[in-house]
């Protein structure tokens, strides 16, 4: 039976629904539910991600441990790029049956987590090495975690309520921004080092209620025995899967080298750190917020397609008036500010829209595999973007930088187009 992703006539927005399970958002209460609990699964992943690369840094700064050190900590990363190479095990086996195949993934690492980050209090924060192994366990576990959450989301999202739950999963984003990232840097300053993390491990745990609300349980039905065994190589042996990755690696090319640079560059044209601190916690709280909403509508009103371009084309205008500013020909900070804030919007409203196609590519057989695969192809493009950034802007320029993105963007957009266009004339069978 064939169900449409958003209300419209998208082609590429058509998921053939193989899987016997009821969807848990058929029903007005039941959608209310499968949001909560999504909103609550994804922050728990939120505050500890952002805690780590956001607060942390700076605070051990702050505290004595040097640039060299604290460098080394984008490293942790690392376990997020690499994810894919897990999720078929998380598909395929239920570590606790009784909680259920994807709850019994979620509660446990969960729990692990936040007495991770407790641990945290009893280190000094000028201890980079003894941080960072705690880290890197923080966030191989919260890497799980994901997965599991990723795949419970594939499966229980379906054409009503897709582009909502990745509004969902993306306000919960920008929630874990303020909560694990904001909030953590002003308590510091006010109550100390370790009632700050032993609060943050408490809010952390506080999302893991969600759970409790997780319909996880496994329907038996004539297909199950049919379905393949969840596999890195079953998302490559599905038609279009090689058009799907190229468009994962291709739509956001850009971002990187933008984002890479795009704090240094405004302290340099002499914005205050405290107003860049400021703005990034509005712009999580407002832009992040209010952006998956209007993402979220204009998906159910255009179509996944349409809001793809017309995002891809507010982020190329976003990255020219960067560019322009860098020349001089539309200089002030207002101009750089109002940039970095627009920027912040469309990339909150294309994480809903770029999640809510990676959603419809996956299958049912393997959710977490194929989602994972998608995600993390995303995730590489933009890493090598960041890491780059900094020797194009020092060699050439940040003109240059942004201008190159610019046109990358563009490219990108033109390219992301005809292959959305190729896949509309060659549908196959997603979920």
């Amino acid at each position: 039976m064939l169900a449409a992703v958003v209300q419209g006539s998208d082609p590429i927005m058509t998921i053939a629904q193989t899987s016997p399970a009821v969807r848990e958002g058929s029903t007005a209460a039941g959608a209310g539910r499968l949001y909560a609990v999504l909103g609550g699964l994804y922050l728990a992943q939120g505050i500890p991600t952002y805690l780590l690369l956001v607060a942390l840094p700076p605070l051990m700064r702050e505290s004595g441990a040097s640039r060299t050190a604290i460098g080394l900590f984008s490293l942790l990363m690392l376990p997020l790029v690499l994810k894919f190479a897990v999720a078929p095990l998380v598909d395929r086996w239920a570590p606790w049956p009784g909680l259920g195949h994807r709850r019994g993934w979620v509660v446990p690492t969960q729990l692990l987590v936040s007495a991770g980050i407790a641990s945290m209090a009893l280190v000094e924060p000028d201890r980079a090495g003894t941080l960072f192994a705690i880290g890197i366990c923080i966030t191989l576990l919260s890497s799980v975690q994901d997965i599991a959450t990723d795949g419970y989301a594939v499966r229980h999202l379906n054409g009503r309520t897709l582009a909502i739950g990745n509004a969902v999963q993306a306000g919960s984003i920008a929630l874990g921004v303020i909560v694990g990232g904001t909030l953590t840097l002003v308590l510091f300053h006010k109550i100390g080092w370790r009632p700050t993390i032993l609060l943050v491990a408490c809010l952390s745990l506080l999302p893991l209620v969600a759970a409790i609300w997780m319909k996880d349980r496994a329907v038996a039905s004539p297909e199950a025995p049919l379905r393949r065994r969840a596999s890195l190589f079953g998302f490559f042996r599905r038609p279009n899967a090689w058009m799907i990755l190229a468009f994962a690696l291709t739509y956001r090319a850009s971002e990187g080298l933008v984002r890479g640079m795009e704090g240094s560059y405004l302290v340099d044209s002499k914005v205050p750190t405290e107003w860049i601190g400021y703005m990034s916690g509005a712009a999580a709280a407002t832009a992040g917020l209010l952006g998956a909403l209007i993402a979220a509508l204009i998906i159910r009103k255009a179509g996944l397609t349409a809001t793809l371009i017309l995002l891809g084309g507010l982020r190329s205008l976003c990255f020219l008036a960067f560019a322009l500013n860098a020349f001089g020909i539309w200089p002030g900070i207002a101009v750089a500010m109002s940039a970095s804030a627009f920027q912040t919007l469309i990339r909150y409203m294309e994480l809903v829209a770029i999640y809510s196609f990676f959603m419809a590519s996956s299958s049912d057989d393997q959710p977490g595999t194929d989602f994972t695969i998608l995600s993390c192809a995303e995730l590489v493009v933009y890493l090598i973007g960041t890491s780059i950034a900094g020797y194009v802007a020092d060699r050439f320029g940040y003109a240059t930088l942004f201008s190159s993105a610019t046109v990358i963007s563009v490219l990108g957009i033109g390219l992301s187009v005809w292959m959305l266009e190729r896949l509309k004339a060659r549908p196959s069978r997603s979920r």
